[in-house]
């Protein structure tokens, strides 16, 4: 009977050890449950602040490669404004058009030809002839005659 007592004795300390233990065990796991909380929280406040760094930076490199672009797009686009303006000018000359540039010499040259008539008339003592306007419609002619001249200078050279 003695040795069913020290069993009985062993068996009861044994789960008296157990049950410490287990309740030590459940204690960490909680204690490790509650740090992982606090700490998570500050984990995720620090993610935050890292994505939103991360973001700001994204969004310069972004802003400054589309400013690249940009500048880029619109030097080409000047160019390709250029090349139509080239092309349309040639073909008007081609076809005996006259430029602004030619109207607007032959504007200023029948300007100073209505100048230098008045100016004769009026030392012949004539009354002047009237003046004629400097607009592009009374200047289109001659610029027609000058540009039919230029093409058969082009064709005899």
């Amino acid at each position: 009977m003695a040795s069913k007592l020290k069993t009985i004795t062993d068996n009861n300390q044994l789960a008296s050890t157990i049950k410490e233990s287990t309740q030590q065990i459940w204690l960490a796991g909680l204690g490790a449950f509650a740090k992982a909380q606090e700490e998570g929280g500050k984990m995720f406040d620090a993610l935050v602040k890292e994505g939103e760094a991360m973001q700001k930076k994204t969004r310069d490199v972004a802003d400054a490669r589309i400013a690249a672009v940009a500048g880029r797009a619109a030097d080409t686009w000047d160019r390709l404004e250029q090349v139509f303006e080239d092309r349309v000018a040639r073909a008007l000359g081609s076809l005996g058009v006259p430029s602004k540039k030619e109207v607007d010499v032959l504007s200023k040259r029948i300007a100073e030809l209505t100048a230098a008539v008045q100016d004769l008339a009026q030392s012949k003592g004539k009354t002047a002839p009237r003046a004629l306007t400097t607009t592009a419609k009374p200047a289109a002619a001659p610029a027609k005659k000058a540009a039919a001249a230029k093409k058969a200078a082009r064709k005899s050279a």
